[in-house]
């Protein structure tokens, strides 16, 4: 069987796991897992554009989670604009914030850029806090409606969960055909040698600051969605151990790939949950786990680096290659 009639058949059958799994799975709490699963995935689509593609690393797209949860529910609760107009305008916050971030990257490169992010995460963070009058502050954010198209309100687990997932379908079509095309060759050239990519004529700019702005877009809508998903939210949930989570779940899952950060992003997000979804395990034990998951995601990301530097992905290659 060729590779791309086995990847095709990879696609079908998970693009139909996807669809159909509310339809299987009744238990709403297990729905609203795999809607966060979905909404960690949308960040991780857009972080793998960044850092597998383009070589920009990012230890702050919390941040940008964050502002565009924020805008969203300002807009909708305390304005009462419409959803779908507060999700637009929740992008382009987020894309004007990545064309932001993209300006250091253009000096900066490998640790000193990971420094500038995290440094910008941090003032994201601190900005949501301090911001009290649109934020709530530490308080935090309540009372965001749920999504809605004119008269159709959006408020079932499962109504959510196909929401979430259509919106992760678009992004990946868009992210497979960027890759596929001229931009994304633009992008493994910058990854492999910048200065080979400026010799080849590859408008390097270009290139950094559009992987920051579709990265950042991203994560801004998914931030939107969760916050009206959810209907509250608050500084504590996009921090500098949120932004290590989302590059783990891409490195791990290999971030020169769109599909095996998809892999990691559903065990990793499943991690969260562990005492709930395994019987018998004991809630002390769970509780460690959460307590230390950044300390573990750090360590997995090293360990990946070190062993398998393309990832779950990789692995899978390698395996199918000698089957």
């Amino acid at each position: 069987m060729s590779s791309r009639r086995a990847r095709a058949i990879v696609i079908v059958i998970s693009t139909l796991t996807i669809a159909l799994l509310p339809l299987v799975v009744q238990d709403r709490f297990l729905l609203k897992i795999f809607t966060f699963v979905g909404l960690n995935a949308l960040v991780v689509v857009g972080i793998s554009l960044l850092f597998g593609y383009a070589g920009q690393v990012s230890l702050g797209h919390a941040g940008f989670v964050g502002l565009g949860a924020y805008t969203a529910a300002f807009l909708v609760a305390r304005l009462d604009l419409p959803w779908l107009l507060a999700m637009v305008a929740a992008g382009l916050v987020t894309a004007l914030g990545g064309m932001v971030l993209a300006v250091p990257s253009l000096r900066l490169k490998g640790h000193y850029l990971a420094m500038a992010t995290l440094g910008f995460g941090e003032l994201m963070t601190l900005g949501f806090k301090e911001a009290d009058f649109v934020t709530g502050g530490v308080n935090g954010f309540s009372g965001v409606p749920f999504p809605s198209v004119g008269a159709l309100v959006l408020d079932t687990p499962q109504q959510l969960y196909w929401l979430v997932w259509s919106v992760v379908g678009v992004a990946l079509l868009l992210a497979g055909n960027i890759v596929a095309s001229r931009p994304g060759r633009a992008m493994r050239a910058l990854h492999g040698s910048e200065l080979g990519a400026q010799a080849s004529g590859v408008d390097v700019v270009g290139v950094k600051v559009r992987a920051f702005v579709l990265s950042a877009t991203f994560a801004g809508l998914s931030g939107a969605l969760y916050a009206s998903i959810v209907g509250f939210i608050s500084p504590s949930l996009f921090t500098t151990a949120a932004s290590v989570t989302f590059l783990a779940m891409a490195v791990i899952g290999g971030s020169n790939s769109l599909a095996g950060p998809l892999l990691s992003v559903v065990l990793l997000t499943l991690l969260e949950y562990l005492d709930a979804l395994v019987p018998g395990i004991s809630r002390t034990t769970a509780e460690v786990i959460q307590a230390y998951q950044a300390d573990i995601y750090g360590l997995a990301i090293i360990a990946v680096i070190l062993f398998a530097p393309s990832g779950l992905a990789g692995m899978w290659r390698r395996t199918r290659s000698t089957v």
